[in-house]
């Protein structure tokens, strides 16, 4: 029996100043199926949805619902024509109802809302499709993963045919992304076809029928699952053979504590208490992982050990020494080096050349500066022809794609400012390095090239602190690993030691460890 086409994309093109996002892509949906569309960053995965949903207009290219030629000039075209997408980054209104969230913009409801009569009918629908929620409880009020249901529930009111789903287990704990796995293959079995956009092999492994793998906005391969397998995946993902198991033979950290924060608790950028009576310690030789789903404390953390936010009580010590009120560059100097999250605010300057980020933190390191005996180190000149040449090498040893060492930094993508500040944060030498979501945005090769650099750091001795939203990132390298939720340590274990579901358990909030207990394992 021919399977029923839902969807069809032909030869689509689109284009942005420089750059070809998606080259000539063809795409099949058919009915009741779970199509992954695979790819790394900046394949082009998410502007071939968004053209498809209206979002953008093809420079090239025709669209085909159920056999019939459409042009969606907007998300309202698509919708109209029975398709829905789940973003992925949140678009619910935090100080609304789920209940509000859901009817917004549904023109059936009209301008009054009897949202008592419309609440019981969310209720009534939601329970259809096996998920429980309270209609009238806040969206501030809820975790990630019951956003992400409200998100889908909101798309899914307006009944659409097809459904899709942009990276949508990114802020989840393993337990809410298994819940919203069964979420997708009852709709797949009520007849809903879904396209689902991934960059991680074993969710996409999980959850499709049929896999499409984008490169540089080309196909470079398209499979059923039970074709596929990681490496396979990840040669096309990649181009070339991708090792993705790093083998981190546990070390014995050595004895001496590198950093130790006691009681620490800082402010939020809201006026809130972001982190509340953090103690941690941290050795020579030692990976320190932060798991926990974002926003639970984990940037707060990042910056009040690196000096960027003051704490409002404890101590903070730094190979002995009490560095509560010191500097950033006074950390610096101590050999403290941090690779942010948000690298376009914290990372670089992005209206300075390439090669004057790259020594961003090393103004003052006699490398770099014109020996001037007389004048003291603060007023030197810097050597320009050193720099150049640091960045050079830099851009080689990081596969850093940019036009030139001079190239501004704000014109490079995403991607490469984060091999930019990677390579400079560990080419430091550092003896701590503040890891926040370092290979984010990375492909499989450059994740696979960061992490190893972060072991070889741990082997000679500097003590690492690795923030990271993916939990087998974190997993994989870490030597010891603190949970977070709301502020505070709620476990601390060694891998292994736990199974997946009781750190999502804590991940989520649902259990923490004695305080007896975690500073054992501090010890």
């Amino acid at each position: 029996m021919e399977r029923k086409v839902i969807i069809e994309m032909r030869n689509i093109v689109k284009k942005f100043p420089g750059v070809v996002a998606v080259n000539h892509v063809n795409l099949k949906l058919y009915k009741g199926e779970v199509l992954a569309v695979l790819g790394e960053n900046g394949a082009g995965k998410t502007t071939l949805m968004n053209v498809l949903y209206g979002l953008l207009q093809p420079n090239k290219g025709e669209i085909y619902i159920e056999g019939k030629k459409v042009i969606h000039r907007s998300p309202l075209d698509a919708i109209r024509n029975g398709i829905g997408m789940v973003h992925q980054h949140f678009t619910l209104v935090e100080d609304l109802t789920i209940a509000e969230n859901i009817v917004l913009g549904l023109r059936e409801v009209g301008f009054f809302v009897n949202l008592k009569k419309v609440a019981k009918e969310i209720e009534e629908f939601a329970d259809k499709l096996g998920i429980k929620i309270n209609p009238y409880a806040k969206v501030w009020q809820l975790s990630a993963g019951e956003k992400q249901k409200v998100e889908i529930l909101k798309t899914l009111f307006r009944n659409p045919k097809v459904l899709i789903l942009d990276e949508p287990t990114s802020v989840l704990t393993p337990q809410e992304t298994r819940e919203l796995f069964k979420a997708v293959i009852a709709l797949k079995q009520r007849g809903l076809s879904i396209i689902f956009i991934s960059h991680k092999l074993e969710e996409v492994l999980h959850i499709a029928d049929r896999i499409m793998v984008l490169r540089h906005g080309e196909v470079t391969g398209e499979l059923l699952r039970d074709e596929a397998n990681p490496r396979l995946l990840a040669r096309l993902m990649v181009g070339k053979d991708v090792f993705l198991d790093i083998k981190n033979p546990s070390t014995t950290p050595v004895s001496e504590v590198v950093l130790e924060v006691r009681n620490l608790e800082a402010l939020g950028d809201r006026g809130n208490l972001a982190l509340k009576d953090v103690n941690i310690r941290v050795r020579a030789g030692e990976i320190l992982g932060i798991a926990g789903v974002s926003g639970n404390g984990q940037k707060e953390l990042a910056e009040t050990l690196y000096g960027i936010r003051r704490p409002t009580r404890g101590k903070i010590f730094f190979l002995n020494q009490d560095i509560t009120n010191s500097n950033v560059l006074e950390r610096i100097q101590l050999g403290i080096s941090y690779i942010p999250a948000e690298r376009l605010k914290y990372g670089t300057v992005g209206d300075l050349p390439l090669y004057e980020n790259v020594v961003l933190t090393r103004i003052y390191d006699s490398k770099i500066i014109k020996d001037f005996p007389a004048i003291p180190n603060n007023l030197k000149p810097i050597d320009v022809r050193v720099i150049e040449e640091l960045a050079k090498e830099l851009i080689t040893r990081y596969s850093v794609v940019t036009p030139s060492h001079k190239a501004l930094v704000k014109n490079l993508s995403g991607g490469n400012i984060q091999r930019v500040i990677v390579g400079r944060e560990i080419e430091r030498n550092p003896k701590l390095l503040i890891a926040e979501e370092p290979t984010a945005g990375l492909d499989i090769a450059a994740t696979e090239f960061v992490r190893r650099k972060l072991i070889e750091l741990r082997n000679k001795k500097c003590s690492v602190i690795l923030i990271s939203s993916d939990l087998s990132e974190i997993l994989s390298i870490s030597d010891k690993i603190a949970v977070m939720y709301g502020g505070e340590i709620v476990g601390v274990f060694k891998p292994g030691e736990l199974e997946i579901e009781d750190i999502g358990l804590m991940m989520a909030g649902y259990s923490k460890m004695n305080k007896e207990r975690i500073e054992a394992l501090w010890a």
